[in-house]
């Protein structure tokens, strides 16, 4: 990690590369670089504004093109896979039973009632099975066989209903997308966003039978990430492609249940907080991999963190919600005065 001096010159010279802007708007770029220094686990913070790079700081020294894990982020990227599945008919919808997409992938010990969760139960993390993440995470990817394992957990609420954060709920969803399409996650991602987005996807974690694991450990790059959310804030075009539809981006923003941890609304793969009374929608990875968009700013942040434990939680992720309330929100709400 470099020292606080070379991170912050190493931030400088990217803030003041080509950039054609008037004096405030290098004013909060040079506020944000202070603050942003500080934080040694902080990695990259990449801001687009109407599309356009007006910030780009890379304090790892690995550089904002390369792939790194972005952790339970995935989810999110996992998420756009699905709006792109049902725009393509591949899932009829977010109603479709799960089950019904699996094959003969569904165990026959599966639980009684599995049969009840939805495509769309397991996108908002109410699918009411016991949860594989957090402390049950060892056990479950320790099993020989993950879709098994997560059809096979006891219910501990109805699907539907509260919010249980599990990445096994879209582990089934990437073995969904594989059983469905006869495809890989990988390729699929690769297909879908890597090829209209120009992002690439390097492989990652798969389970015992080769199914991608769904939700985490994905390998994508700061601005890759920014695509991606410029993808949401463009209502799912990319140029003239359609790659999801708009209703699509408004249903993965709507809020479902409750997120335990931090109380906030948790739809399709992201997060829902206002910003200093701005409506705003984020995904979120272990260590402090963070996707944020503003639409009424026009706004998609990244920040990419240190992903070793242990976890910072939901205090640096206060503080990094704290550098856009501080520097970003005011210095683009000013420009619609």
């Amino acid at each position: 990690m470099p020292s606080l001096a070379n991170r912050t010159g190493v931030l400088l010279l990217t803030l003041l590369f080509p950039l054609v802007c008037g004096a405030n708007e290098r004013d909060w770029r040079a506020d944000i670089s202070n603050d942003a220094a500080q934080m040694s686990r902080l990695h990259a913070l990449v801001i687009m504004h109407q599309g356009r790079e007006v910030a780009a700081m890379d304090f790892s020294g690995t550089g904002l093109d390369t792939p790194v894990n972005i952790k339970s982020l995935s989810k999110t990227v996992l998420a756009a896979l699905m709006g792109i599945a049902i725009e393509k008919d591949v899932f009829e919808s977010v109603d479709q039973p799960v089950v019904d997409t699996l094959g003969d992938q569904v165990p026959n010990a599966a639980t009684n009632g599995v049969e009840h969760i939805t495509l769309g139960n397991l996108l908002s993390m109410q699918a009411g099975l016991q949860r594989t993440s957090g402390g049950y995470y060892g056990d479950w990817v320790k099993s020989n066989n993950w879709v098994d394992y997560v059809l096979t957990r006891p219910f501990v609420d109805e699907p539907g209903g509260r919010m249980l954060y599990s990445s096994g709920n879209t582990h089934l969803l990437s073995a969904a997308l594989t059983e469905s399409t006869g495809q890989t996650t990988l390729d699929l991602a690769r297909d879908w966003l890597g090829e209209p987005l120009g992002i690439t996807f390097p492989p990652w974690d798969q389970d015992p039978q080769g199914i991608y694991l769904g939700g985490n450990n994905m390998m994508l790059s700061p601005r890759a990430l920014a695509r991606i959310g410029e993808l949401y804030r463009n209502a799912g075009k990319v140029g003239e492609r359609q790659l999801f539809s708009e209703r699509w981006v408004d249903e993965s923003w709507r809020g479902r249940g409750r997120s335990a941890y931090t109380d906030h609304p948790y739809g399709y793969g992201w997060f829902l907080r206002p910003l200093a009374g701005e409506p705003g929608y984020y995904g979120r990875g272990y260590g402090g991999q963070l996707l944020y968009v503003i639409p009424s700013l026009e706004l998609t942040v990244v920040m990419t963190s240190d992903p070793t434990p242990p976890s910072p939680g939901s205090r640096y992720l206060r503080r990094q919600v704290q550098l856009l309330e501080k520097h970003v929100i005011p210095a683009f709400r000013s420009r619609l005065n």
